[in-house]
């Protein structure tokens, strides 16, 4: 991969998720009966968060979070050069821990409680991602994406249950309702702000930026499912990563917060049923 494409993957990116995540906060608005901000809104915050004194509560508390940043564009370079599946994803969950160790550095019991709540999501959604990586090889012999997509037949028709699972799971890491345990954008946490609480100002901003690369990674996964070598079905595969993501929106705004409990044994369910039953058959026929 040239350094052109490096730098381009880099910077559009985040540009496209924070895009999204406007488009996410005026959908919101108008399900929620309001005006609602500006497409361009993500950027005016983030930009305003630069400005901002950042409160260091030791070293190490910041540290954590850039480290994070750093293994999710890892990740998105991976993913979006065509790269292996199976190791973007141990990227993607080594970033997640070291944002779990930064809010556990802060000692805030706030965070505290969203480090904790954290590591709940990463093990309800981590084993979904892996049986997705699973299916992904069943289905066209190969972890790396550039091969997934380059096949005659879309990865959808071998593996239903598996992406539909993974839809299912794209909640937690999409940080959408009923499953935003440990943070939300949403002002109906009873942790406050939940493992960001003690963040503010630079630190904060590296977060949001952090979370626009996940949405970025998280509509790859279900890219993959669609693309072929059809250049046709890389535009159906855009529209469904549309779709899906509108489909979040909307369980977002008409969900409530579940407990933990509830949430990390339907995403066991989830994973058992749809994922595994679906590779059994795939391995089967």
């Amino acid at each position: 991969m040239n350094l052109i494409k490096i730098i381009a993957i880099i910077i559009l990116t985040p540009l496209v998720g924070g895009l999204l995540t406007g488009f996410d906060r005026i959908i919101s608005a108008r399900l929620q009966g309001r005006q609602g901000p500006p497409l361009l809104q993500p950027f005016y915050d983030v930009l305003k968060l630069t400005e901002k004194e950042s409160i260091e509560v030791n070293s190490m508390h910041r540290f954590f979070v850039y480290v994070s940043l750093v293994f999710v564009v890892f990740t998105t370079l991976i993913m979006l050069s065509g790269g292996d599946i199976l190791l973007a994803i141990f990227a993607l969950t080594l970033g997640s821990v070291f944002f779990v160790l930064g809010g556990y550095a802060s000692n805030s019991p706030y965070n505290t409680i969203g480090s904790e709540r954290e590591l709940l999501q990463i093990m309800s959604y981590e084993p979904m991602v892996l049986l997705t990586c699973i299916g992904l090889y069943y289905a066209q012999k190969s972890f790396f994406i550039k091969d997934i997509i380059s096949a005659t037949k879309p990865s959808i028709i071998y593996l239903p249950g598996v992406f539909l699972g993974l839809v299912f799971v794209l909640t937690f890491k999409l940080r959408k309702s009923p499953f935003d345990l440990s943070m939300s954008h949403h002002g109906h946490q009873e942790i406050v702000k939940g493992i960001t609480t003690e963040y503010s100002g630079k630190d904060l901003a590296v977060i949001e930026v952090t979370h626009w690369y996940e949405v970025i990674i998280s509509l790859t996964l279900v890219y993959v499912f669609f693309a072929t070598v059809a250049p046709i079905s890389h535009v159906f595969a855009v529209i469904a990563c549309l779709v899906v993501y509108l489909f979040e929106i909307i369980i977002d705004n008409s969900s409530a917060r579940v407990k933990w409990q509830h949430a990390l044994r339907s995403a066991w369910v989830v994973t058992g049923v749809m994922g595994t039953v679906n590779l059994l058959i795939l391995s089967f026929f």
